[in-house]
């Protein structure tokens, strides 16, 4: 019995023993609450507590570098003065230590923290153990990215841990938070059934905010297609990205990234807040017109475009942090310096303005108040946690009517247009009246003067026909004065010859007519044997068999001169009928033949000419207007190849080629040629580069008008300093061709 009583004695000894480390062990796990005293908040059914600085201790991780192992035996918890915990650029990151009681019949108690970006909530507890070595390694975890412990609602507007508890039971937790944007954290321990009544109230709220801005979207996008004004398009654009800033503070985004909040923090909201801002900018530059009617401070709104660049380059960069600070500063620029000129725009008469004064001026209160409350100098309850989406709401109703009440200030403006454009009809109706009477008489005027204009004209218009007759004439009369010296030179070399002949063989006549005299005196007087020898004597004298080779020499000079005249006369004859309009059969070949007979008085010694001519047919044609193009276009060859400073090798080369249905006729020269300005110049009429007087222009003109009117065509090749070709096509048929032939075209 003494041995019972010694075991049960040290097992109590045992018992009371562990009792003491298990005191010892509480004692160092809450060193840091003696230091720093705090309430444990108490949790009733239908109560819901926000954690103020009256339940938590505080610890920065600015670093992120704690672990939930070496926080549990901290004492470096302080207390703070703000009432809520609030997260700053130099502390992105923060422990909170508090202690809960459950009061409630539930096992558990949802933690909250609501309108907040937050990037990571997690909560940390040690379980209540016995088990003294165990006691360290019961480090429980719970995370808002676990679907184990967090909401499943659909509009999820809260960050939200559900913590196990016993009812009636106490526990201290550790809460990290971590968070890129400089806010307030409001967090709250709800009763289960509480929460389940605020997230139902919550639900309905959100959804009739969410079903107004998609309402005033549709509607306005509906104005815009019936309306056509581009402001209630910008209008639905500034709504679509008001809504969906909105949206996010509701906690849309959550849903849509319901496993990456980085994503949605660091780069959906601030992205989407930036495109608010500019369609903000966007809306307001086209509804008040601020390009026309604020130009003097047109560069200042342009500016408030460049301002949001710098949020966007943030992002890119990765500094965050950086970037919802910039856009606070943005949004508050943007209000101030609209709020201005909108009043500028007011004052000057500008009704519609009124109504986007109180919606911006509205928005800059809200925006100040939120600000304000994150930086903990604004309380933190129901009015300045929903001010900014409140307000939006309220501003979407002002701009609706801004923008209505501008289509009525747009329909005074055109009633008043309107009664001051009839009155200026009126006015001008009495002005018409008085106006027709004058202008009646000055049409009478008018007409007696276009009457004698008219007349004036026919006479100018019958001198300038005229006028061209007598150019034409005139270079008719150009051809025929080439025609003509060349056949007064050609002439003229066969006739002198002719009359060269003349005089000696009259001598030679007159010598044999003597010699004849006197043998017939001789004949006649037989018996006188003087006189016989007397005329053999002269016959020895004038050498009679020189005479007679002398006067067949000459005969022979006088027929080849008259031969040569009459092949003058012969190619004259083709030129003869240069006016006739009658078609008649022409050998081309005889034309071009004439033609250079007619010209080689023309041609220098340095000239060849080289005829290569096919045999051809009869040609139909006009053959007078024929002779007068050859006769042009030879002449023409004949003036590039003088204009050359000097002749080597130069000649022109006139080839005939016979085809089936037509006939071609090339000339070909290595004269100067044409520059390409030239030659696209050159059948235009009085177009000339010779010098003036020289030139009537009118040449190639008339070669271009005869070749059209037998239905042909001419082709010209040419470059400068290297000759040209003219290229002729004619049909074989013209009385029969009605089209022009299908020759190639060069």
């Amino acid at each position: 019995m003494h041995f019972l009583f010694v075991i049960i004695d040290c097992s109590c000894c045992f018992v009371k023993m562990k009792k003491i480390l298990l005191i010892l062990s509480f004692l160092l796990q809450n060193i840091g609450v003696f230091a720093f005293k705090t309430d444990t908040l108490a949790i009733r059914d239908g109560e819901a507590h926000y954690l103020t600085n009256q339940y938590f201790l505080e610890l920065e991780d600015p670093n992120n570098t704690l672990q939930a192992k070496n926080i549990v035996n901290s004492n470096k918890f302080h207390s703070i003065s703000s009432s809520f915990p609030r997260l700053k650029y130099s502390k992105s990151v923060t422990w909170l230590k508090f202690t809960i009681k459950n009061n409630t019949a539930r096992r558990y108690l949802p933690i909250t923290i609501s309108k907040s970006i937050i990037d990571e909530f997690d909560i940390y507890y040690v379980e209540p153990t016995t088990d003294i070595a165990r006691h360290i390694t019961l480090l429980k975890h719970l995370s808002s990215k676990d679907p184990t412990y967090n909401s499943s609602l659909l509009t999820q507007s809260i960050t939200l841990i559900s913590v196990p508890l016993a009812s009636n039971s106490t526990m201290t937790f550790y809460a990290r938070i971590k968070s890129n944007a400089s806010a307030v954290i409001p967090i709250e321990i709800n009763s289960a059934d509480q929460f389940t009544r605020k997230r139902n109230a919550d639900i309905m709220i959100n959804g009739a905010i969410i079903g107004m801005f998609i309402i005033m979207a549709l509607y306005n996008l509906m104005l815009f297609v019936t309306v056509g004004d581009r402001s209630y398009l910008y209008y639905v654009i500034y709504i679509i990205f008001l809504g969906s800033t909105q949206s996010l503070i509701l906690g849309i985004g959550s849903n849509l990234f319901p496993n990456d909040l980085k994503t949605l923090n660091n780069y959906v909201t601030p992205v989407l807040r930036v495109c608010f801002g500019y369609s903000l900018l966007l809306f307001a530059g086209e509804f008040l017109q601020f390009r026309q009617n604020l130009k003097q401070y047109y560069k200042f709104y342009m500016l408030l475009y460049m301002l949001y660049a710098f949020p966007l380059i943030a992002i890119v960069a990765g500094s965050t942090h950086i970037a919802y600070t910039l856009i606070t500063i943005s949004a508050l620029v943007t209000c101030l310096t609209l709020l201005v000129l909108v009043s500028i725009l007011y004052s000057r008469g500008f009704k519609p303005a009124k109504f986007f004064i109180l919606g911006w001026g509205l928005f800059l209160i809200s925006l100040l108040i939120s600000i304000t409350r994150n930086g903990g100098f604004v309380p933190y309850n129901y009015f300045t946690l929903n001010i900014l989406i409140y307000s939006a709401l309220v501003e979407l109703i002002l701009f609706s009517v801004a923008l209505a009440d501008k289509i009525n200030f747009y329909r005074g403006q055109n009633t008043e247009s309107q009664l001051a454009a009839l009155v200026i009809a009126k006015e001008n109706e009495r002005l018409i009246t008085e106006q027709n009477i004058f202008l009646e008489n000055k049409v009478k005027e008018r007409t007696q003067e276009l009457i004698q204009t008219n007349q004036n004209l026919s006479i100018t218009i019958d001198n300038l026909k005229s006028a061209q007759v007598q150019l034409i004439e005139t270079e008719k009369m150009a051809s025929l004065g080439l025609l003509t010296a060349g056949v007064a030179h050609e002439i003229n070399n066969p006739i002198n010859f002719v009359s060269a002949n003349i005089k000696p063989l009259r001598i030679d006549f007159d010598e044999i007519f003597t010699l004849l005299n006197k043998y017939e005196a001789a004949a006649n007087d037989a018996k006188a044997s003087g006189l016989l020898e007397a005329a053999n004597d002269y016959k020895n004298k004038i050498d009679a068999g020189f005479v007679k080779d002398e006067i067949r020499t000459l005969l022979d000079g006088i027929e080849e001169g008259a031969t040569r005249t009459a092949e003058i006369v012969q190619s004259l004859r083709t030129f003869s009928r240069m006016d006739e309009l009658v078609l008649q059969p022409t050998n081309i070949n005889t034309a071009i033949l004439s033609t250079l007979v007619i010209l080689r008085s023309a041609i220098p010694y340095y000239i060849e000419i080289k005829p290569i001519l096919d045999k051809l047919e009869p040609l139909n044609c006009y053959s007078g207007k024929i002779n007068q193009v050859l006769l042009n276009l030879i002449n023409n060859s004949i003036q590039a190849i003088k204009a050359k400073e000097e002749h080597i090798n130069e000649c022109i080369t006139i080839y005939t080629r016979n085809h089936a249905d037509y006939v071609t006729i090339e000339i070909t020269d290595t004269g100067i040629g044409m520059a390409h300005e030239v030659r696209q110049r050159i059948f235009e009429p009085f177009f000339t580069t010779k010098n003036v007087g020289e030139g009537t222009g009118l040449g190639l003109s008339i070669v271009f008008g005869i070749i059209e009117k037998h239905n042909g065509n001419v082709n010209v090749r040419s470059a400068a300093g290297k000759g040209s070709t003219f290229k002729i096509t004619l049909p074989k048929n013209l009385a029969d061709a009605n089209v022009k032939p299908n020759a190639p075209v060069e």
